[in-house]
């Protein structure tokens, strides 16, 4: 893995702002697990036994407007379970503004996969072959990793990162192979921040283009 260089003097980014990643308290671990499974008598992909799929209304405008059978909160498990047949499903991770989590993304396939995280980020903390468990958060550089948006998971293999929930919004996670995508290896994540999800962000403006079944009573 990369590392930033800590014994420079001159300038260099301060990717960890007023705080070091290092010694934040996890408060919550997300496993993302990527499959190839075949849905229906199509190949399809998915993450935790999940291939997403687009609703007719996009969720930023479902969920500001609370409308429901859009998507599902929660849609996917914290860790994969491997206990149930993989299916469709438009999954959304409900976070809250501020936590500190580590995703971890493992790769059970053979060959090597690409992730992004839209809207924030990331400490690339840890990576390894085989499985990933807890007891693997010893051998994490918790000092002088990169910051990025994209990282690498290698065949049978896993990648961790940690992350503060400090950008309010809908958010998505997903393969930067296209193929892989557009079959389903994505999902979303809503970072909120107040006891109403739905409006913890500006409004949308006056002349703003509506879709789906996301109607705004007219002004």
């Amino acid at each position: 893995m990369d590392r930033w260089n800590l014994s420079s003097g001159a300038a260099r980014p301060n990717p960890q702002g007023s705080f070091h990643y290092g010694v934040l308290n996890v408060t919550r671990t997300i496993q993302l697990q990527n499959t190839a499974p075949v849905i229906g008598g199509k190949q399809r992909f998915a993450v935790n036994g999940v291939s997403f799929i687009y609703p007719d209304t996009p969720l930023k405008l479902a969920d500001y407007f609370q409308i429901n059978n859009i998507f599902t909160l929660n849609g996917v498990p914290d860790s994969p379970t491997g206990q149930q047949a993989p299916g469709y499903g438009t999954p959304v991770i409900d976070a809250v503004n501020r936590a500190f989590v580590q995703i971890v993304f493992e790769n059970p396939e053979d060959t090597i996969q690409t992730w992004h995280v839209d809207g924030y980020a990331f400490f690339i903390v840890g990576m390894d072959r085989g499985d990933w468990d807890r007891s693997k958060q010893s051998t994490y550089n918790l000092i002088d990793a990169v910051s990025r948006s994209t990282t690498q998971v290698f065949p049978k293999s896993w990648t961790a990162i940690m992350l503060e929930l400090d950008n309010v919004g809908m958010w998505n996670v997903r393969s930067e192979d296209g193929v892989r995508r557009y079959l389903g290896q994505e999902l979303y994540m809503r970072v909120t921040s107040t006891d109403n999800p739905a409006q913890s962000e500006d409004a949308p403006p006056a002349n703003g283009l509506f879709c789906g079944r996301a109607n705004p009573a007219p002004h």
